[in-house]
C-alpha cells in the first residue's frame, strides 16, 4: 500500500511515467493460477470487451455465474499499482459464481491514477444492475474512493483491499456503505494506518481484518509464487486461505449492499 507521503509523490512518478515508461516494464505479472482463472466453465463465463477511445489496457473482464438468474447487484474492481490487473483473476471469478457481475478493469501504465473514472463506461454496458460497489487493492482502493467522492450518485458502496483514503479522497461524509478488508501482517498498508483511516470513512464503515494476511496475497502476483511484495511482510496463512476469508468479506458486503 501508499504510506500518505506517497499520495502525492505518486502522482509525480506518474507524470516521469509517461515520459520514459520505464517503470511499467516493473509491474508484477500475474501467476499462473490467475491467467487459468479467466477461463471461463461451467461455473462462470469470462469474457473480455474493449474500452471505446482506450488506448493502454484497453481491455476489460467480466466474470459472470452460470446457471442462476440474471444479477441485479455488480462489482467493479480497480488493481494495485503496478500490478497485472489479471492478477486478480481467482479472488473475482469465485465472488462472481456466488451470483454477482463482476467487471476487472485494467489501468494504464497499471496506475488506477491513469484511468479511475474508467467505471463509468463500463457500468453503462449493465443497464440490469441496480446496485453497484466499486473496489480496488492498494492503490486502487485509494482511487475507488476518489470516484466515490467525486461521482457518489454513481454507485452504492466502496470496498477496500489493503486500502485506505488519504485525506484527499475521504468520502466521509458520502452516505456510501463501506467495508476496509485488510491483512494483520501487512507491511504496506499496516494496522495503525487502516486504523487512523476510519476519520475518512462514513461512520458505519465495515473494518475486516484477515488474521496472518499481508499485502501481497490480495492477488495472484510476481514472478514466483514465494516473490513479496517489495516491504511486505510473510504471511501467516496460505494465498488460497487469504483468498477465501478476503472473498468471503467481499460476498457478504455486497449480499447487504
Amino acid at each position: 500500500m501508499l504510506r500518505k507521503p506517497v499520495y502525492i509523490s505518486m502522482f509525480l512518478i506518474a507524470i516521469v511515467f509517461c515520459g520514459t515508461g520505464s517503470l511499467y516494464a516493473q509491474s508484477s505479472p500475474p501467476l499462473p493460477e490467475a491467467l487459468e482463472a479467466l477461463e471461463s466453465d461451467d461455473n462462470a463465463t469470462v469474457t473480455s470487451k474493449r474500452l471505446p477511445f482506450a488506448l493502454l489496457n484497453a481491455t476489460y473482464y467480466v466474470f459472470e455465474p452460470v446457471g442462476m438468474t440474471t444479477p441485479t447487484t455488480g462489482f467493479v474492481f480497480y488493481p494495485g499499482g503496478l500490478v497485472d490487473a489479471r492478477a486478480y483473476a481467482p479472488f473475482l471469478r469465485e465472488i462472481a459464481e456466488a451470483g454477482y457481475t463482476v467487471i476487472l478493469v485494467p489501468m494504464p501504465f497499471d496506475l488506477a491514477v491513469f484511468g479511475w473514472k474508467r467505471a463509468t463506461t463500463v457500468m453503462k454496458d449493465y443497464p440490469a444492475i441496480e446496485k453497484w460497489a466499486l473496489g480496488g487493492h492498494s492503490f486502487g482502493g485509494v482511487m475507488s474512493c476518489r470516484y466515490g467522492g467525486t461521482f457518489t450518485d454513481n454507485i452504492d458502496g466502496v470496498v477496500m483491499w489493503a486500502s485506505y483514503p488519504s485525506e484527499y479522497f475521504r468520502i466521509d461524509d458520502t452516505d456510501l456503505k463501506c467495508i476496509s478488508i485488510y491483512g494483520e501482517k501487512d507491511a504496506l498498508s499496516d494496522l495503525d494506518e487502516i486504523e487512523e483511516s476510519r476519520e475518512h470513512l462514513p461512520a458505519d464503515t465495515e473494518f475486516v481484518e484477515i488474521k496472518g494476511g499481508n499485502h501481497t496475497q490480495f492477488g495472484w502476483y510476481g514472478e514466483t509464487p514465494d516473490q513479496l511484495q517489495e516491504g511486505d511482510n510473510p504471511a501467516d496463512i496460505s494465498r488460497e486461505q487469504q483468498q477465501e476469508e478476503v472473498v468471503k468479506a467481499t460476498i457478504g458486503f455486497l449480499e447487504e449492499l
